[in-house]
Protein backbone atom coordinates (compact mmCIF):
# COMPACT_ATOMS: atom_id res chain seq x y z
CA UNK A 1 0.00 0.00 0.00
CA UNK A 2 1.06 3.48 -0.55
CA UNK A 3 2.73 5.21 2.67
CA UNK A 4 -0.07 7.73 4.14
CA UNK A 5 1.28 11.02 5.22
CA UNK A 6 1.49 10.13 8.38
CA UNK A 7 4.19 7.52 8.34
CA UNK A 8 6.57 10.11 6.59
CA UNK A 9 5.89 13.29 9.16
CA UNK A 10 5.43 11.47 12.83
CA UNK A 11 9.46 10.17 12.72
CA UNK A 12 9.90 13.52 11.04
CA UNK A 13 8.44 15.77 13.73
CA UNK A 14 10.13 13.59 16.35
CA UNK A 15 13.60 13.77 15.42
CA UNK A 16 13.07 17.59 14.47
CA UNK A 17 11.44 17.22 18.30
CA UNK A 18 14.65 15.63 19.98
CA UNK A 19 16.87 17.86 18.24
CA UNK A 20 15.21 20.81 19.41
CA UNK A 21 14.84 19.80 22.98
CA UNK A 22 18.87 18.94 22.87
CA UNK A 23 19.00 22.80 23.23
CA UNK A 24 16.70 23.20 26.24
CA UNK A 25 18.53 23.77 29.12
CA UNK A 26 16.31 21.38 31.47
CA UNK A 27 17.47 18.44 28.88
CA UNK A 28 20.41 19.15 27.40
CA UNK A 29 21.72 16.65 29.32
CA UNK A 30 20.20 14.34 28.23
CA UNK A 31 21.56 12.07 25.20
CA UNK A 32 18.86 13.49 22.90
CA UNK A 33 20.84 13.25 19.62
CA UNK A 34 22.10 10.03 20.17
CA UNK A 35 17.96 9.45 20.37
CA UNK A 36 17.01 10.94 17.23
CA UNK A 37 20.00 9.27 15.57
CA UNK A 38 18.15 5.90 16.33
CA UNK A 39 14.57 7.09 15.72
CA UNK A 40 16.39 8.23 12.03
CA UNK A 41 18.08 4.39 11.74
CA UNK A 42 14.99 2.72 12.50
CA UNK A 43 12.50 4.70 9.87
CA UNK A 44 15.36 4.14 7.50
CA UNK A 45 15.31 0.36 8.21
CA UNK A 46 11.01 1.17 8.29
CA UNK A 47 10.88 2.69 4.87
CA UNK A 48 13.15 0.13 3.06
CA UNK A 49 11.33 -3.12 4.82
CA UNK A 50 8.14 -0.64 3.80
CA UNK A 51 9.01 -0.82 0.25
CA UNK A 52 9.64 -4.84 0.20
CA UNK A 53 6.41 -5.34 1.60
CA UNK A 54 4.34 -8.25 -0.23
CA UNK A 55 0.93 -6.55 -1.93
CA UNK A 56 -0.70 -10.24 -2.23
CA UNK A 57 -1.97 -12.48 0.67
CA UNK A 58 -1.38 -16.06 0.74
CA UNK A 59 -3.53 -18.32 -1.06
CA UNK A 60 -4.59 -21.16 1.54
CA UNK A 61 -7.55 -23.46 0.71
CA UNK A 62 -9.71 -21.12 -1.51
CA UNK A 63 -8.94 -18.31 1.14
CA UNK A 64 -6.86 -15.23 0.80
CA UNK A 65 -4.90 -14.91 3.87
CA UNK A 66 -3.09 -11.89 5.57
CA UNK A 67 0.47 -12.36 7.17
CA UNK A 68 2.65 -10.20 9.28
CA UNK A 69 4.93 -7.97 7.17
CA UNK A 70 8.85 -7.75 7.85
CA UNK A 71 8.27 -4.14 9.03
CA UNK A 72 5.70 -5.51 11.57
CA UNK A 73 8.22 -8.15 13.13
CA UNK A 74 11.29 -5.18 12.80
CA UNK A 75 8.91 -2.83 14.89
CA UNK A 76 7.99 -5.05 17.30
CA UNK A 77 10.94 -7.53 18.23
CA UNK A 78 12.98 -4.17 17.97
CA UNK A 79 10.94 -2.33 20.18
CA UNK A 80 11.33 -4.95 22.94
CA UNK A 81 14.67 -5.26 22.27
CA UNK A 82 15.41 -1.64 23.26
CA UNK A 83 13.24 -1.93 25.79
CA UNK A 84 15.32 -4.81 27.74
CA UNK A 85 18.40 -2.79 26.66
CA UNK A 86 17.02 0.50 28.13
CA UNK A 87 15.70 -1.10 31.57
CA UNK A 88 18.88 -3.29 32.12
CA UNK A 89 20.95 -0.20 31.93
CA UNK A 90 18.50 1.24 34.33
CA UNK A 91 18.97 -1.45 36.85
CA UNK A 92 22.49 -2.22 36.49
CA UNK A 93 23.96 1.80 35.81
CA UNK A 94 21.77 2.67 38.32
CA UNK A 95 22.38 0.39 40.78
CA UNK A 96 26.64 0.55 40.31
CA UNK A 97 27.26 4.48 39.07
CA UNK A 98 25.92 7.83 40.34
CA UNK A 99 23.68 9.02 37.02
CA UNK A 100 21.93 12.28 36.87
CA UNK A 101 18.18 11.14 37.96
CA UNK A 102 16.87 12.70 35.03
CA UNK A 103 18.86 10.75 32.64
CA UNK A 104 17.37 7.31 34.71
CA UNK A 105 14.16 8.75 34.34
CA UNK A 106 13.99 8.88 30.24
CA UNK A 107 15.85 6.25 29.88
CA UNK A 108 13.07 4.28 32.33
CA UNK A 109 10.05 6.30 30.55
CA UNK A 110 11.45 5.47 26.91
CA UNK A 111 11.84 1.63 27.61
CA UNK A 112 8.32 1.60 29.18
CA UNK A 113 6.92 3.03 26.01
CA UNK A 114 9.03 1.02 23.61
CA UNK A 115 7.66 -2.01 25.63
CA UNK A 116 4.29 -0.95 25.68
CA UNK A 117 4.94 -0.64 21.92
CA UNK A 118 5.92 -4.05 21.30
CA UNK A 119 2.98 -5.44 22.69
CA UNK A 120 0.73 -3.20 21.32
CA UNK A 121 1.72 -4.01 17.89
CA UNK A 122 2.21 -7.49 18.49
CA UNK A 123 -1.51 -7.95 19.72
CA UNK A 124 -2.57 -5.75 16.83
CA UNK A 125 -0.66 -7.20 14.07
CA UNK A 126 1.42 -10.32 14.94
CA UNK A 127 -1.40 -12.47 16.55
CA UNK A 128 -4.43 -11.57 14.44
CA UNK A 129 -5.98 -13.55 11.76
CA UNK A 130 -7.30 -12.16 8.85
CA UNK A 131 -8.67 -14.45 6.31
CA UNK A 132 -11.09 -13.95 3.33
CA UNK A 133 -13.02 -15.66 0.36
CA UNK A 134 -15.38 -14.41 -2.14
CA UNK A 135 -18.16 -14.69 0.73
CA UNK A 136 -17.08 -13.80 3.69
CA UNK A 137 -14.11 -12.18 5.70
CA UNK A 138 -13.55 -13.52 9.14
CA UNK A 139 -11.37 -11.91 11.64
CA UNK A 140 -10.01 -13.57 15.10
CA UNK A 141 -8.04 -10.93 17.32
CA UNK A 142 -5.11 -11.91 19.78
CA UNK A 143 -7.76 -12.58 22.16
CA UNK A 144 -9.01 -15.72 20.11
CA UNK A 145 -12.61 -13.33 19.51
CA UNK A 146 -14.01 -14.40 15.95
CA UNK A 147 -15.74 -11.65 13.43
CA UNK A 148 -17.38 -12.81 10.20
CA UNK A 149 -18.60 -10.20 7.65
CA UNK A 150 -20.26 -10.86 4.16
CA UNK A 151 -18.86 -9.08 1.32
CA UNK A 152 -22.87 -8.66 0.82
CA UNK A 153 -23.00 -6.58 4.13
CA UNK A 154 -20.26 -4.05 3.54
CA UNK A 155 -21.11 -0.59 2.99
CA UNK A 156 -17.95 1.07 3.40
CA UNK A 157 -13.98 1.22 3.93
CA UNK A 158 -11.89 3.65 5.11
CA UNK A 159 -8.49 4.28 7.02
CA UNK A 160 -8.46 4.84 11.19
CA UNK A 161 -5.42 5.51 13.77
CA UNK A 162 -5.14 1.67 13.86
CA UNK A 163 -5.32 1.01 10.29
CA UNK A 164 -7.91 0.09 7.47
CA UNK A 165 -11.33 -0.13 8.99
CA UNK A 166 -14.26 -2.32 7.15
CA UNK A 167 -17.82 -1.47 8.09
CA UNK A 168 -20.92 -2.90 7.42
CA UNK A 169 -24.99 -1.57 6.92
CA UNK A 170 -25.41 -2.76 10.56
CA UNK A 171 -22.44 -1.10 11.93
CA UNK A 172 -20.10 -4.20 12.09
CA UNK A 173 -16.53 -2.80 11.57
CA UNK A 174 -13.34 -5.72 11.30
CA UNK A 175 -9.98 -3.06 11.20
CA UNK A 176 -6.61 -4.67 9.78
CA UNK A 177 -2.86 -3.33 10.14
CA UNK A 178 -2.02 -1.72 6.70
CA UNK A 179 1.76 -3.19 7.18
CA UNK A 180 0.29 -6.70 6.60
CA UNK A 181 1.33 -8.49 3.32
CA UNK A 182 -1.70 -9.00 1.14
CA UNK A 183 -3.18 -5.33 3.11
CA UNK A 184 -3.64 -4.00 -0.39
CA UNK A 185 -5.43 -6.91 -2.11
CA UNK A 186 -7.94 -6.98 0.44
CA UNK A 187 -8.93 -2.90 1.18
CA UNK A 188 -9.14 -3.31 -2.89
CA UNK A 189 -11.08 -6.42 -3.20
CA UNK A 190 -13.16 -5.15 0.07
CA UNK A 191 -13.49 -1.54 -1.55
CA UNK A 192 -15.02 -3.25 -4.61
CA UNK A 193 -17.58 -5.28 -2.84
CA UNK A 194 -18.64 -1.70 -1.14
CA UNK A 195 -18.73 -0.08 -4.04
CA UNK A 196 -21.17 -2.75 -5.50
CA UNK A 197 -23.35 -3.10 -3.11
CA UNK A 198 -23.60 1.20 -2.99
CA UNK A 199 -24.49 0.38 -6.36
CA UNK A 200 -27.15 -2.50 -5.78
CA UNK A 201 -28.46 -0.44 -3.15
CA UNK A 202 -28.65 2.84 -5.60
CA UNK A 203 -30.20 0.28 -8.30
CA UNK A 204 -33.18 -1.05 -5.81
CA UNK A 205 -34.05 1.73 -4.69
CA UNK A 206 -35.22 3.75 -8.17
CA UNK A 207 -37.16 0.44 -8.87
CA UNK A 208 -38.99 1.10 -5.92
Amino acid sequence: MPLRWQEVAVPLVLIVTLLLLKHIPATAGLPLARAAGVVAFGYAAFLALRLVQDQEGIQRDGWSELRPSMVEYFACYGAAALAVVLMSAVIVIGGTKVVDPTQMLAAFAASLMLGAGAIGIGLGGLFVKVRWNNARLEHRNAFGKQTILAWSDVRNVSPNWRGIAITTYDQRQVTFSQFHSGAAQLAEHASTRARRNAETATKAFAAL
